[in-house]
């Protein structure tokens, strides 16, 4: 785990409302060696994707303490930076079961893996907000954000394209690169936050 820890920028992550670490894989290989390093660990962390093919296998690291605000903030990340955004849909299916119920089929392609026994399933909204967490710019479900910038929800226009716009309702310079990083791939929508 504390290589995971140690290097959860290379990974899609955010920290719960109540502080816990939750990563999750940028692509089908990401997803692969995550979940190899947890198999490794021996340890039945909780683990989520998408009920449709597309998504981000998400760990919550923390796994003992997680209550169902973390699970269900870890949700919708998980939905979040899954197919379903570049979709455009408003909502999305989210599996949660434990690492001990995840086996690598033979000869399964990189990124698949099979989960045995019982599957909880959320219906979780799309919608993730703008703020800083450990100084750091990220794109998180709303109990975690705190006083966010401003909501980001699926939409038409590419990020790469309103990166002008959310600096300015940001009020704000933002980095560029940690933006780009921190929103889900495809098309988005932004929305100010009514202070």
């Amino acid at each position: 785990m504390k290589l995971i820890i140690d290097n959860c920028q290379k990974y899609k992550w955010f920290f719960t409302s109540s502080n816990k670490l939750v990563v999750g894989g940028k692509n089908a290989l990401q997803n692969e060696e995550l979940l190899h390093l947890i198999k490794r660990e021996k340890k039945d962390f909780i683990v989520m994707h998408t009920s449709s093919p597309g998504s981000p296998f998400s760990i919550i690291l923390d796994h003992k303490k997680a209550n169902k605000d973390d699970i269900a903030e870890a949700a919708v990340f998980t939905a979040c930076f899954s197919q379903a955004w570049k979709s455009g849909k408003k909502t999305a299916n989210v599996d949660i079961f434990n690492a001990s119920q995840l086996s690598k089929p033979k000869n399964a392609k990189i990124g698949t893996w099979q989960v045995k026994g019982f599957v909880e399933t959320l219906i979780v909204p799309l919608e993730l907000y703008l703020i800083k967490q450990k100084g750091v710019l990220r794109a998180v479900p709303e109990k975690a954000a705190g006083k966010p910038l401003l909501k980001i929800l699926p939409g038409k226009i590419l990020k790469e394209d309103l990166l002008a716009k959310i600096q300015l309702e940001a009020k704000g310079q933002l980095n560029a690169n940690q933006l780009l990083s921190a929103l889900p791939a495809g098309g988005i929508k932004i929305e100010k936050i009514r202070q």
